[in-house]
C-alpha cells in the first residue's frame, strides 16, 4: 500500500476510535456521562506514548485489536448503570446509587485500557511518520482526522448503533494489516464484532447522536400503560397518556392552572416524546412549539406517544438546540415551559458542558423573558435533591422578573418535585406560596461565562482534583516505564506547551459555538471539522509561501488572543444569524489559523517528528486537565491561560534555539 495512503487510513483510524470510545464509554458507564474527557485524556496519553515508541523494535499495531476486544468486552461485562427509576439527577453525582464497580476501581482500568489501545494504534501511525519529513506528515495526518470526523458525524446523522462503528473500524484494520493479516488479530475483530453485535441488538434498544436510548414497557392497570425511556442507563422519560400522568403526578397540570391568562400560544423546551406537548393541549393550548434536541427522542414519542402530540396540527416540532431556537426565534407566547430539560450528558470531549448549560443561566433568563406576551407566564419544574439548587433557580428568576416566583412542591429530600412560575405581571401567577431563600442559599450567579448550574461553588470538586491528579502521576509513570527518559522531549518542551494551549483554544471554541448557535451534535462536529481545516490550511500556507519570522506570529497571535477577548459571545449574540456566523468564525478561528502557522513553522524544523508530535500531544493531555480550571474562573478566562502558555512556548523555543545556536544537537544533547 502506498505510505501516503497509509498514512491517512491510520490518521482515520486513530481519530476514529477515539470518538467512538468518548462516544460509547459513556452510554455503559455512568460515570463517564459526566467526565467525558476522561476519556480524552487516555486517548491524548495513549497517541503521545505510541509516538514515542515509534522507533522500539517491538512493534504493537498487530495487537490493537485484541486491546479494543478487551476493552468493549470489559464494559459490556461491567456496565456501571442507576437503579432507581426517576428523574431526579444532578451534577457530579451527589446521592447517586449506581450499579456495578465503584468509580475508584473503573475509572482508572478505563483510563489505563483507553491509553493503551490508543498507544497501539498511535505507534502504527507514527511508524508510517517517519516516512515523510515532518510537515508532510502532520499534513496527511489532519487529512485523515478530518477523514475520521466526516464519516464519524455521517453515522450520528443516521443513528448507528456501535455495531456501525466497529464495522469500520475493523474494515481500517483488516485493510492495514494486509497483505498477511495475523491470525490472531482477525479473530479479535470477530470477537469485537461479536460484542458489538451484541450491545446494537437488544430488545428495545436504540441509539441516537447523544444517547444509547432503553424502552422499557410498564404496566399499572387495565389500559394504563407507560413505556419508560432509559438514556445511557438512567432513567430519564415516560410515555403515557394524559389521564395516566394526571393521576400520578398531577402537579405537571399545574402551569395551565397557576397562569391566569389563556395560554393560547405555547413554547415548551425540553419537549422529550411528547407527553408535555400533550398535556398543554389538553388545558386548551391553540399552538405549541416543542422544542427537543434528540431526534431519536422526538421519532420515539411520534411513534409510541398514545396521545400523538406530534401529529396534532397544532403542534409544530423544532428539534435543535432550546437556547439557539429562543435567540433566533422572534415569537411571543402566552407560557414559556421548561420542562425537565436535563440531557444526562455532556457535550463530547467536555469537562463540564452539558446539553443544556446554557438554558439556565442569567442571560437565558432574559431571553426567555422577552419572548413573554405582556401577561405572559415563565415555568420551570424539575426534580430538585438539594434545596441549595431550587433556591439557585429562584433567585435566577427573582433577579430577573423583580418579584420572588410562586414555588409549588411534592416530595422531600432527593425525590423533592418542584414547579417556579413567574410573570413580569404579578397578577398573572395565580400563587398561594412565594419562593423565599434558605440557609443553604447559593449566592454565585450562573453566567454564559460559568455556565454550570449544578455547581454549587466555583471549584473544581475534591473527587474530580483527587483523579486529575492520579491521571497525571500515572500519566508520568507510564511515559516513563513505556518510552524510556523522558529528556529525548527537553529539545520539544515549546511543542508540548503548545498542545495544552491548542486543546484549551479549542475548548473555548467549542463551547462559544455551543452557545451562539446550540449544543446540538452538528454543530459540535462542525466546530471540531473547521479546527482540523483551519490547521490543514495553516500547513498549506507553511509549505507552499514563506511566513513571517516567529516572533511576528507571536504578535499576531496575542492580538489575535486580545480580540477575542475583547469580543465576548454575548456581543456576538446580539447579531443576526448570519452575520453572527461570519463574526464567530473571525474571532474562534483567527487565534487557530495562526497557532497553527506557529506550530507548522516550528514542526518543519523538528530533529525527530514522532517525538516532538508525541510532546505535543502529552501537552495536550495535560491542556485537558488545566480545562477543569473553568470551573472556578468561567471559559473567557482560558484565553488567559492559552496566552501564558504561549508565552511560555515562546520563551522555551527562544531557549532552545540559542542553545542549538551554542552546539547542542536537536535532540538536547551536547555533540
Amino acid at each position: 500500500m502506498n505510505n501516503r495512503v497509509r498514512l491517512v487510513l491510520l490518521s482515520f483510524l486513530m481519530l476514529f476510535v477515539e470518538l467512538s470510545l468518548i462516544r460509547w464509554l459513556g452510554s455503559d458507564v455512568f460515570y463517564l456521562s459526566y467526565f467525558s474527557n476522561f476519556v480524552l485524556l487516555g486517548s491524548f496519553l495513549g497517541i503521545g506514548i505510541g509516538f514515542l515508541r515509534a522507533n522500539s523494535r517491538f512493534a504493537l499495531f498487530s495487537y490493537a485489536p485484541l486491546a479494543l476486544a478487551a476493552l468493549v468486552g470489559f464494559v459490556l461485562r461491567f456496565p456501571v448503570e442507576i437503579d432507581r427509576s426517576g428523574n431526579d439527577l444532578i451534577f457530579f453525582g451527589g446521592g447517586m446509587t449506581p450499579s456495578g464497580l465503584p468509580s475508584w476501581i473503573i475509572l482508572p482500568l478505563i483510563f489505563l485500557a483507553v491509553a493503551l489501545v490508543m498507544s497501539m494504534i498511535a505507534e502504527g501511525v507514527a511508524r508510517t511518520f517517519v516516512n515523510f519529513q515532518p510537515l508532510e506528515a502532520y499534513r496527511l495526518d489532519i487529512m485523515g482526522s478530518l477523514l475520521g470526523i466526516v464519516t464519524f458525524s455521517l453515522l450520528s446523522f443516521l443513528s448507528a448503533p456501535p455495531l456501525g462503528w466497529g464495522l469500520v473500524v475493523s474494515a481500517v484494520f483488516l485493510v492495514l494489516l494486509l497483505p498477511r493479516p495475523p491470525v490472531a488479530a482477525v479473530v479479535c475483530i470477530v470477537v469485537l464484532l461479536g460484542f458489538l453485535q451484541w450491545e446494537s441488538s437488544r430488545p428495545g434498544v436504540v441509539w441516537s447522536p447523544y444517547y444509547k436510548i432503553k424502552l422499557i414497557n410498564l404496566t399499572y392497570g387495565p389500559g394504563d400503560d407507560v413505556v419508560m425511556l432509559t438514556v445511557n442507563s438512567v432513567p430519564h422519560q415516560s410515555i403515557e397518556t394524559v389521564k395516566g400522568r394526571r393521576t400520578r403526578e398531577p402537579i405537571y397540570f399545574r402551569p395551565y392552572v397557576l397562569a391566569q391568562n389563556s395560554h393560547a400560544d405555547v413554547l415548551i423546551v425540553g419537549a422529550g416524546n411528547g407527553t408535555d406537548a400533550a398535556i398543554a393541549l389538553d388545558a386548551g393550548a391553540q399552538h405549541v412549539d416543542a422544542v427537543e434536541i434528540d431526534p431519536r427522542i422526538y421519532s420515539i414519542g411520534k411513534s409510541l406517544n398514545p396521545n400523538h402530540p406530534y401529529s396534532d396540527p397544532r403542534v409544530t416540532v423544532h428539534v435543535t438546540d432550546a437556547r439557539a431556537f429562543m435567540e433566533q426565534n422572534h415569537q411571543k407566547y402566552d407560557l414559556v415551559l421548561f420542562a425537565l430539560p436535563d440531557s444526562i450528558t455532556l457535550i463530547p470531549g467536555q469537562s463540564a458542558l452539558r446539553l443544556e448549560s446554557y438554558l439556565f443561566t442569567a442571560e437565558a433568563m432574559q431571553t426567555a423573558k422577552g419572548h413573554l406576551k405582556p401577561d405572559g407566564v415563565f415555568a420551570q419544574y424539575n426534580y430538585y435533591r438539594d434545596q441549595w439548587l431550587l433556591d439557585r433557580y429562584g433567585t435566577m428568576l427573582q433577579n430577573t422578573y423583580g418579584h420572588a416566583p410562586c414555588v409549588e412542591s411534592i416530595g422531600s429530600g432527593g425525590s423533592r418535585f418542584a414547579l417556579l412560575a413567574e410573570s413580569t405581571n404579578p397578577a398573572a401567577v395565580q400563587c398561594s406560596t412565594p419562593w423565599a431563600p434558605t440557609a443553604a442559599f447559593a449566592k454565585d450567579a450562573v453566567t454564559d461565562n460559568h455556565p454550570f448550574p449544578y455547581l454549587r461553588y466555583p471549584e473544581i470538586p475534591p473527587n474530580y482534583l483527587q483523579t486529575l491528579a492520579l491521571v497525571l502521576i500515572a500519566s508520568l509513570i507510564a511515559v516513563r516505564l513505556t518510552t524510556g527518559s523522558l529528556r529525548q522531549m527537553s529539545s520539544y518542551a515549546d511543542l508540548f506547551a503548545m498542545g495544552a494551549a491548542f486543546l484549551l483554544l479549542e475548548t473555548k471554541n467549542v463551547v462559544q459555538f455551543a452557545l451562539l448557535f446550540g449544543t446540538t451534535w452538528t454543530v459540535n462536529a462542525l466546530v471540531f471539522g473547521g479546527i482540523l481545516v483551519a490547521v490543514l490550511a495553516a500547513v498549506e500556507v507553511t509549505r507552499r509561501a514563506k511566513v513571517p519570522r516567529m516572533e511576528v506570529l507571536y504578535v499576531l497571535l496575542f492580538a489575535a488572543l486580545g480580540v477575542a477577548w475583547l469580543v465576548p459571545p454575548e456581543m456576538l449574540l446580539k447579531l443576526d444569524l448570519i452575520p453572527r456566523f461570519f463574526a464567530a468564525i473571525a474571532v474562534a478561528f483567527g487565534p487557530i489559523f495562526i497557532a497553527n502557522l506557529i506550530f507548522a513553522d516550528r514542526y518543519k524544523q523538528v530533529g525527530s517528528s514522532t517525538i516532538a508530535f508525541g510532546a505535543n500531544l502529552l501537552g495536550a493531555m495535560v491542556g485537558g486537565v488545566l480545562e477543569y480550571t473553568s470551573l472556578i474562573v468561567g471559559y473567557r478566562s482560558l484565553l488567559l491561560v492559552v496566552a501564558a502558555l504561549y508565552v511560555a512556548a515562546l520563551v522555551l523555543e527562544r531557549r532552545q534555539r540559542a542553545g542549538v545556536a551554542g552546539g547542542r544537537t536537536a535532540t538536547g544533547v551536547v555533540s
